[in-house]
């Protein structure tokens, strides 16, 4: 079995120590970016739910669902603000 996968093969080049490093830290930013967005949904849907939802029952009445709606909708329209106004100050600050 050992013929099969020798264990110095040579056309795979190891990755220098700052490449693995670069990788490490993208990977790691990355995942701290899905933390930070999953946190933010958890928060968000817990708002909603304190503000839209009086009493959980087996359906959503069409007071809660217009309600939880429009929170959804507000939530995605300030992110936007936000997401847009970070990237003219970045914009800015790179001239």
């Amino acid at each position: 079995m050992s013929d099969m996968f020798p264990s110095d093969d040579s056309s795979f080049p190891a990755p220098s120590g700052k490449e693995v490093d670069r990788e490490l830290q993208e990977f790691l930013m990355a995942e701290k970016q899905k933390a930070q967005l999953n946190a933010q949904i958890h928060e968000f849907n817990e708002f909603c739910w304190e503000k839209c939802v009086d009493k959980p029952g087996s359906k959503i009445d069409s007071k809660t669902e217009t309600c939880l709606t429009n929170c959804v909708e507000r939530f995605i329209d300030v992110s936007l603000l936000v997401t847009n106004r970070f990237a003219q100050l970045l914009q800015k600050s790179s001239i």
